[in-house]
């Protein structure tokens, strides 16, 4: 006869936890015509995408396909957007398809500033949530991909459209309606703010406190800053330009892109990651509005973009090694995490 061997019980992870947000039904009852919808709308994203690009490359296409390329960027946006949330499409796609309209047939700035604003919070947003949990590195690198891509995309609709705008306070108000739009949809997927634990809540006020940190530290840089200290930035931001032919951005590398790391890798376990996500739309939509300035070379947006995006990969991952490592074995003896499941990428989130 054989007695069990005293010790705590180990948590059976073998299945994942379900998920804990319901989803709406099936728009398309076929599954051939959702598969079809599905690709048709990734073929206009893509051309589209490459319509709007030609705004910033010289490759002699016609300057009239800029603002039909950025105004079927736009609707596409919204379409993905409001499937992805689970959003009403006949409301969401149809107020975006008459600002799309509106602004190419009219010519009017407003307009097209209007539309290029939505271009960007609905790209910079669309790049966040468009990502699935990332239970290892591999998994992080692939979502760290979508999103740039998906952001950049954005970036090339917001150039296509030409508007003439004043550039920070423009760049503002896109900041502002892109958190508050993230907010508003994580409020739900992560469970409002009464599940975080300690530990959790710590990092996200970790993150709040640098965000908050480094905009006004940039405001009082350029208000009230000493002279010295103005000359010694604009001389880096100069040295960086002649030598290695752009800038970093500190929002991206520092706030935004470690941001998307951290959260997509505790989306894999706890839905409360997606609040970390909510600051990694500070990096995408600085992203999507970098070429609103008539002014920016591409060459000097794609070298910044490129290292922030090497530097804010480093930084995340180095926080997730941190945050994520492995627990000790008597831990992992009383509680192991089960790895926690989201629908599909072209599925609904709620």
């Amino acid at each position: 006869m054989t007695t069990a061997t005293p010790g705590r019980r180990r948590l059976d992870t073998s299945v994942p936890t379900p998920y804990e947000v319901a989803t709406r039904e099936p728009r398309v009852a076929s599954p051939r015509w959702a598969r079809l919808l599905m690709l048709g709308t990734f073929l206009v994203w893509l051309a589209s995408t490459l319509g709007a690009a030609t705004s910033i490359s010289d490759v002699g296409a016609p300057s009239w396909l800029w603002r039909p390329s950025a105004a079927a960027l736009l609707v596409v946006f919204a379409v993905i957007l409001t499937h992805r949330v689970g959003g009403y499409m006949r409301i969401w796609v149809t107020l975006s398809a008459l600002l799309a309209a509106a602004a190419v047939l009219t010519d009017l700035n407003s307009l097209l500033a209007a539309a290029a604003g939505a271009t960007a919070v609905l790209s910079a947003v669309t790049a966040v949530v468009f990502t699935r949990p990332a239970a290892n590195v591999l998994q992080v690198l692939r979502e760290y991909a979508v999103m740039l891509v998906l952001s950049v995309s954005g970036a090339v609709g917001v150039a296509a459209w030409n508007a003439s705008v004043d550039v920070r306070p423009f760049g503002l108000m896109v900041m502002a309606v892109s958190v508050t739009l993230a907010v508003s949809i994580v409020w739900r997927l992560g469970s409002s703010l009464h599940g975080f634990g300690r530990r959790h809540l710590k990092l996200l006020v970790v993150v709040a406190v640098i965000a908050v940190g480094l905009f006004f530290y940039g405001s009082f840089v350029r208000t009230a800053g000493s002279p010295a200290l103005t000359n010694l930035l604009d001389d880096t931001i100069v040295w960086l330009r002649q030598n290695i032919g752009g800038v970093p951005r500190p929002y991206e590398f520092l706030i935004g892109f470690p941001a998307l790391i951290v959260g997509v890798s505790m989306r894999s376990r706890y839905r409360e990651g997606w609040w970390v996500c909510v600051f990694a739309v500070v990096g995408t939509v600085i992203v999507a509005n970098s070429l609103i300035d008539p002014r920016a070379y591409p060459s000097y947006f794609a070298l910044s973009t490129l290292y922030s995006a090497a530097i804010g990969l480093v930084i995340g991952l180095v926080i997730r090694a941190v945050f994520f490592r492995p627990q000790s074995r008597r831990s992992a003896r009383a509680v192991q995490h089960a790895e926690r499941t989201e629908p599909g990428r072209l599925s609904p989130l709620r």
